[in-house]
């Protein structure tokens, strides 16, 4: 038995999501003292941002907290008329996906109301497959809308934050730091706790009908993690070819051609270059990791449901998954603090630091977190389903299973950081190499990404092997959900960025002084960099969710072994393999495409509005706007369809050894991809931003801004665009997304699958 009490167990659940959602609106409060005051102006728009105490010099400190307040109008208006757009598409699918999830698996017993014996527990009844349609097809509308929520209320939270942060950064580069922190810890911590209360609401409902049932109960779960992942990818793909349709646009014809910085206002795309950054980089990471997140838990249950813990009732052990993700929200609470109140940022070179002490303190006071949950949420001993037999476990195997897939994610963020990061010579290789033109640049970036997936790659093989052979297929689930403890720390680091460099776009559009804006390139800068840290955290677990949910599926669908040998399974091996490059391409040509609409009018505008190159005349920032949402909302679709049909119909078509085969190749293959696609693109970005800086004497010798070297930097920087923000990220909710579908439907395929095997 375990040491916590069942009536304890669901007091402190609860309770972390409650703190967390508190702390939440504590952070939100403390940015909203960068005061708003009401005063009417001329565009109706009510409200003007108050000036700090701290003049700058030369320029009308009201004059630049009004236009600051309708840039950030403008972005927040932009970005909210997006994501309604979007969500209206999105609502559609979700209708119809629901559909199909209940006639599929509601047609497997013949939408019969019979009680049917347990496939696991011998001897008992379970309930009607029915009720595993219903409510499955109620899980998956659950996990779509708190997805759907995490992304909105990332994205209002950023554009509430970012016009605060620019002038934040005139009182100095410490306090625009702690507001773009801060900001980013609202969507952390607010997005780790609903999920996790979500979650927690729907087992304990749920449970009112199934009863002793927790083998049904659990496989019906398993749907929150279909629908976080389903909305997440849409999320991810439209919002990723949002943003660069808008960023290549941009940069093309501005900074290459006109030479202009590159949030000047004179560049009609750079409000839907803004936008951007806030529907792709804050609402698609949100629902992705939230999908992450409710993956790696539905994993962990459903393996635990049909392990002694299921069988025997135990509801502290089988909440062994959210007492971790409850101990993560506390960790990462006083984590936060470290950045925000103990350490104080003084000046440009603490800001990496402080990030990058961020994960290690949250990693450390995660292992005693996890060791407390571990002694106590659990019994000493106890027994776990490996594929038809019992594997004899003890509690502190599980604990070192979390707490290696906790630390593998420390080393996979600290390599991609190593490979993304213009403090040190990868990068600044590739910059060097822009001294002979973009091609250098390019061969350059795409062996520093195909050389940064090894560490990472060794860093998930020996925790897969660690955790499975300690705990099974649950030792990777809890490896997994160890990775993503630490969510909220995460995401809030994540979430910076994005913020800074809004920050820095408001600063330029409002013409701040040279030095404002040389405070928020350095926290953008390091911004860019945290972002692909937490790019690599996704991938991480995505790959072991993904082989979690493969487990799990093998399982559900009655697989004794998956033979590679057999024609049946190598085929679905390489067909998967080849499903991530067959993804990536159509995500890629989609930003091109998307992107060259928006190069021919931005040139259009400057080569027809007189005066705009001078500044006299705003350009058409309305029109760009709407390039990219008409591409991204169109373009999204095929991708998007790619992933959700593929396991539907080789499940249907050729049987559940093949889709093995796929769900295998697909996790193999895209895993390499993924990284190396979102590390390319990271660090041809912030090699640009080396050159841009100027800060040390090599940096100098190859800049300033508009000069050859800088051009070849800017192409390798709208090349990686699409790498680091489109294709890369997407591709590890490809691989999980695909797992958990099968996971859904592995009853509908077991006993209907195949059939097209049949006739040859």
């Amino acid at each position: 038995m375990s040491a916590l009490s069942e009536g304890l167990t669901q007091i402190l659940i609860p309770l972390a999501s409650l703190v967390g959602i508190g702390f939440a609106v504590l952070q939100w409060f403390l940015v909203s003292r960068v005061k708003l005051s009401s005063q009417d102006s001329s565009n109706g728009y009510k409200q003007k941002l108050i000036e700090s105490d701290e003049e700058e010099e030369g320029i009308n400190n009201l004059e630049i907290s009004i236009k600051c307040t309708e840039i950030q109008h403008a972005i927040s208006v932009g970005a909210t008329s997006f994501l309604f757009t979007e969500y209206k598409y999105l609502g559609i699918f979700m209708c119809v996906f629901g559909a199909i999830i209940f006639l599929f698996l509601g047609s497997v017993k013949g939408f019969s109301t019979k009680s049917e014996p347990c496939t696991y527990s011998q001897g008992n009844t379970c309930k009607p497959a029915l009720a595993n349609a219903i409510f499955s097809t109620i899980a998956f509308l659950l996990g779509a809308l708190t997805s759907v929520l995490s992304g909105y209320l990332g994205m209002k939270i950023a554009t509430y934050a970012n016009a605060r942060t620019t002038l934040e950064a005139r009182k100095g580069v410490g306090k625009a730091f702690i507001t773009a922190f801060r900001s980013g810890a609202v969507m952390g911590f607010l997005l780790a706790a609903n999920g996790l209360l979500v979650l927690y609401v729907s087992i304990n409902l749920f449970k009112l009908y199934y009863g002793d049932d927790w083998e049904g109960l659990y496989e019906s779960i398993t749907g929150y993690g279909l629908g976080g992942s389903s909305m997440a990818l849409f999320g991810r793909v439209g919002g990723g070819i949002y943003t660069k349709a808008a960023d290549v646009g941009a940069d093309l014809v501005g900074k290459v051609e006109r030479n202009i910085p590159e949030d000047d206002p004179r560049n009609p795309a750079v409000i839907a270059d803004n936008v951007g950054d806030n529907v792709g980089d804050i609402a698609g990471m949100g629902s992705d990791l939230f999908g992450s997140y409710a993956e790696s838990s539905c994993a962990a249950l459903f393996v635990a449901s049909i392990s002694s813990f299921g069988i025997s009732h135990e509801f502290t052990a089988m909440s062994y998954p959210l007492l971790i993700s409850s101990m993560g929200i506390v960790v990462c609470l006083i984590t936060t603090l470290f950045a925000t109140d103990l350490f104080e940022i003084k000046k440009v070179s603490d800001i990496e630091p402080s990030l990058k002490r961020q994960l290690l303190i949250s990693t450390v006071l995660m292992t005693a977190g996890i060791a407390v949950v571990s002694f106590f949420a659990l019994p000493s001993e106890f027994t776990l389903f490996n594929f038809g037999t019992e594997k004899e476990v003890k509690n502190w195997h599980l604990f070192f299973c979390v707490a290696i897939g906790l630390w593998a994610g420390l080393i996979i963020g600290y390599t991609t950081e190593y490979y993304t990061s213009n403090a040190y010579s990868p990068v600044q290789d590739v910059a060097d190499a822009c001294r002979t033109g973009a091609a250098t640049n390019v061969i350059f970036g795409l062996a520093l990404g195909y050389k940064s997936v090894i560490i990472p790659i060794f860093a998930i093989a020996i925790a897969i092997y660690v955790s499975f052979s300690l705990a099974a297929m649950y030792g990777i689930a809890v490896a997994a959900l160890g990775m993503l403890s630490t969510i909220a720390t995460g995401l809030a680091i994540d979430a910076y960025g994005p913020i800074s460099d809004n920050a820095g776009g408001i600063a330029e559009m409002a013409g701040m002084s040279h030095k404002i804006r040389e405070r928020t390139d350095a926290l953008d800068a390091a911004g860019n960099t945290t972002a692909a840290i937490g790019k690599g955290f996704a991938i991480g677990s995505a790959a072991l969710v993904s082989l979690a949910l493969f487990g799990a599926y093998v399982s559900r669908a009655g697989i004794k072994t998956v033979d590679v040998l057999t024609p049946k399974a190598f085929i679905g091996l390489i067909i998967g393999a080849m499903l991530p490059y067959w993804f990536s391409a159509m995500t890629m040509k989609s930003v091109g495409s998307a992107a060259l609409k928006m190069v021919e009018e931005v040139r259009r505008q400057f080569n027809t509005i007189p005066g705009l190159m001078e500044g006299r005349v705003k350009p058409d920032y309305a029109n760009c706007v709407k390039i990219s949402t008409d591409a991204s909302l169109r373009e999204m679709i095929p991708p998007g369809a790619l992933v959700m049909l593929t396991p539907l119909i080789v499940g249907t078509l050729f049987g559940v050894e093949t889709l093995a085969g796929v769900l295998a190749g697909a996790l193999v293959s895209g895993v390499q991809v993924a990284i190396s696609a979102s590390n390319t693109g990271g660090a041809w970005d912030n090699a640009k931003k080396y050159i841009e800086a100027g800060v040390s004497e090599h940096a100098k010798s190859l800049g300033p801004k508009g000069s050859e070297c800088h051009k070849a930097a800017v192409i390798g920087d709208t090349i990686g665009d699409p790498l680091k923000d489109t294709s890369g990220p997407s591709l590890n909710i490809l691989i999980k997304l695909m797992a958990v579908e099968s996971l859904v439907f592995a009853p509908f395929f077991a006993a209907h699958g195949g059939f097209l095997f049949k006739f040859i």
